[in-house]
Protein backbone atom coordinates (compact mmCIF):
# COMPACT_ATOMS: atom_id res chain seq x y z
CA UNK A 1 0.00 0.00 0.00
CA UNK A 2 1.27 3.48 -0.85
CA UNK A 3 0.98 6.05 1.93
CA UNK A 4 2.24 9.61 2.48
CA UNK A 5 3.99 10.83 5.61
CA UNK A 6 4.40 14.50 6.52
CA UNK A 7 6.97 16.21 8.66
CA UNK A 8 8.85 19.44 9.21
CA UNK A 9 11.75 20.96 11.06
CA UNK A 10 13.51 24.29 11.33
CA UNK A 11 17.06 25.58 11.22
CA UNK A 12 18.68 28.49 13.02
CA UNK A 13 20.70 29.69 10.06
CA UNK A 14 20.71 29.54 6.29
CA UNK A 15 23.81 27.39 5.93
CA UNK A 16 24.54 24.14 4.14
CA UNK A 17 25.50 22.52 7.44
CA UNK A 18 22.25 23.53 9.17
CA UNK A 19 20.06 22.44 6.25
CA UNK A 20 21.88 19.13 5.82
CA UNK A 21 21.83 18.38 9.56
CA UNK A 22 18.16 19.20 10.05
CA UNK A 23 17.07 17.34 6.92
CA UNK A 24 19.05 14.24 7.87
CA UNK A 25 17.63 14.30 11.39
CA UNK A 26 14.06 14.67 10.09
CA UNK A 27 14.27 11.89 7.50
CA UNK A 28 15.99 9.52 9.96
CA UNK A 29 13.33 10.20 12.59
CA UNK A 30 10.49 9.59 10.11
CA UNK A 31 12.09 6.32 9.05
CA UNK A 32 12.71 5.16 12.61
CA UNK A 33 9.29 6.10 13.96
CA UNK A 34 7.55 4.41 11.02
CA UNK A 35 9.77 1.33 10.72
CA UNK A 36 10.92 2.23 7.19
CA UNK A 37 13.95 1.24 5.16
CA UNK A 38 15.34 3.05 2.12
CA UNK A 39 13.62 0.50 -0.13
CA UNK A 40 10.21 1.46 1.34
CA UNK A 41 10.54 5.07 0.23
CA UNK A 42 9.11 5.81 -3.22
CA UNK A 43 9.67 9.57 -3.41
CA UNK A 44 10.28 12.62 -1.25
CA UNK A 45 9.14 16.18 -1.83
CA UNK A 46 10.86 18.87 0.22
CA UNK A 47 9.72 22.45 0.52
CA UNK A 48 11.64 25.24 2.20
CA UNK A 49 10.70 28.74 3.16
CA UNK A 50 12.03 31.53 0.96
CA UNK A 51 14.75 32.42 3.49
CA UNK A 52 16.55 29.09 2.89
CA UNK A 53 18.68 28.81 -0.22
CA UNK A 54 22.11 27.62 0.96
CA UNK A 55 21.51 23.96 0.02
CA UNK A 56 18.99 21.52 -1.37
CA UNK A 57 17.48 19.25 1.32
CA UNK A 58 17.51 16.40 -1.21
CA UNK A 59 21.31 16.66 -1.43
CA UNK A 60 21.52 15.79 2.27
CA UNK A 61 19.39 12.69 1.74
CA UNK A 62 21.46 11.66 -1.28
CA UNK A 63 24.48 11.59 1.08
CA UNK A 64 22.52 9.09 3.19
CA UNK A 65 22.58 6.67 0.24
CA UNK A 66 19.26 7.53 -1.39
CA UNK A 67 20.74 7.53 -4.89
CA UNK A 68 17.74 5.87 -6.60
CA UNK A 69 14.89 7.66 -4.80
CA UNK A 70 12.95 10.34 -6.68
CA UNK A 71 13.21 13.67 -4.84
CA UNK A 72 12.12 17.23 -5.51
CA UNK A 73 12.86 20.50 -3.73
CA UNK A 74 10.58 23.52 -4.00
CA UNK A 75 9.65 26.69 -2.15
CA UNK A 76 6.79 26.84 0.33
CA UNK A 77 4.19 29.57 -0.15
CA UNK A 78 5.40 32.81 1.43
CA UNK A 79 2.42 33.55 3.67
CA UNK A 80 2.81 36.61 5.91
CA UNK A 81 3.40 35.62 9.53
CA UNK A 82 4.23 31.99 8.72
CA UNK A 83 7.04 30.02 10.33
CA UNK A 84 10.46 30.96 8.90
CA UNK A 85 13.57 28.85 8.24
CA UNK A 86 11.38 25.79 7.87
CA UNK A 87 11.96 22.58 5.92
CA UNK A 88 8.86 20.51 5.18
CA UNK A 89 8.70 16.99 3.78
CA UNK A 90 6.10 14.83 2.07
CA UNK A 91 7.37 11.26 1.81
CA UNK A 92 5.60 8.61 -0.28
CA UNK A 93 6.20 5.12 1.08
CA UNK A 94 5.20 1.51 0.65
CA UNK A 95 3.93 0.17 3.96
CA UNK A 96 1.45 -2.24 5.42
CA UNK A 97 0.48 0.31 8.06
CA UNK A 98 -2.86 2.09 8.05
CA UNK A 99 -2.92 5.90 7.85
CA UNK A 100 -3.80 6.16 11.53
CA UNK A 101 -0.71 4.09 12.40
CA UNK A 102 1.73 6.41 10.63
CA UNK A 103 3.70 8.94 12.64
CA UNK A 104 4.14 12.41 11.21
CA UNK A 105 7.24 14.04 12.66
CA UNK A 106 7.56 17.71 13.60
CA UNK A 107 10.82 18.82 15.19
CA UNK A 108 12.20 22.01 16.72
CA UNK A 109 10.11 25.15 16.00
CA UNK A 110 8.05 23.23 13.44
CA UNK A 111 6.17 21.65 16.35
CA UNK A 112 4.09 24.82 16.31
CA UNK A 113 2.69 23.80 12.91
CA UNK A 114 0.92 20.69 14.22
CA UNK A 115 0.81 20.56 18.04
CA UNK A 116 -2.01 18.02 17.80
CA UNK A 117 0.27 15.53 16.04
CA UNK A 118 3.26 16.27 18.27
CA UNK A 119 1.18 15.44 21.35
CA UNK A 120 -0.13 12.22 19.78
CA UNK A 121 3.41 11.10 19.04
CA UNK A 122 4.63 12.05 22.50
CA UNK A 123 7.47 14.14 21.06
CA UNK A 124 7.24 17.31 23.10
CA UNK A 125 10.81 17.16 24.45
CA UNK A 126 12.89 18.56 21.53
Amino acid sequence: MVRAIRGATTVKGNTREEIFGATTELVCEIMEQNGLTRDDIISIIFSVTSDLDAAFPAAAVRQMGFDRTAMLCTYEMDVPGSLRKCIRVLMHVETGRRNDELKYIYLKEAKKLRPDIVQQNGRMED
